[in-house]
């Protein structure tokens, strides 16, 4: 019995020494130095750090002010409070609801057209658009404000293959 008590003493005051940390480490995170409203951008003026325990700075606090800046607020941020990964997005280029210039581009060849977005989306994102002729829905990558590409091209297979599609065909066989 009082070998297990050594053995359960033992690892107690190894486990609370590898958790008691030194009280004094701070760590430098990126603050805002005036409130910003929710769906406001987020300059790099608009940002400080300051320090505060390195306990308190989880995976989740935004530290530099790089990863800050050019972001849009989810949410009503105060000035000095701590800024989380989860109060921040990309900024929105495209409202839901707004009309967009929907483009297709080939070689040779660039349609464009006018649609309607059906959800709002930041650069890169995939939206769905209806076209107000069709009625269809059609899936979109926001490019830049109002604007989206539908449909992707293949280069490799355009570039692999011949201009004429008469030839193309022949080349596959019966």
């Amino acid at each position: 019995m009082t070998i297990r008590f050594l053995l359960v003493f033992a690892f107690s005051v190894l486990a609370f020494s590898a958790f008691a940390a030194d009280g004094n480490t701070e760590v430098d995170v990126a603050v805002l130095k005036t409130d910003v409203a929710r769906g406001e951008l987020i300059a790099e003026g608009d940002l400080e750090y300051k320090p505060i325990p390195q306990i308190r700075a989880n995976a989740s606090i935004v530290r530099a002010i790089t990863d800050v800046a050019g972001m849009e607020a989810r949410r009503a941020l105060k000035a000095g409070e701590l800024i989380r990964t989860n109060d921040l997005k990309r900024p929105t280029l495209v409202a839901k609801g707004s009309t967009v210039t929907m483009l297709f581009e080939a070689p040779g060849m660039r349609l464009s057209a006018v649609g309607r977005a059906l959800a709002e989306g930041a650069e890169g994102d995939t939206i769905t658009i209806l076209n107000p002729t069709s009625y269809r829905k059609v899936e979109a990558v926001v490019i830049k404000a109002g604007t989206v590409r539908v449909g992707t091209l293949d280069v490799h297979a355009t570039s692999a293959s011949s201009e004429y599609p008469s030839e193309r065909l022949a080349a596959r066989g019966p």
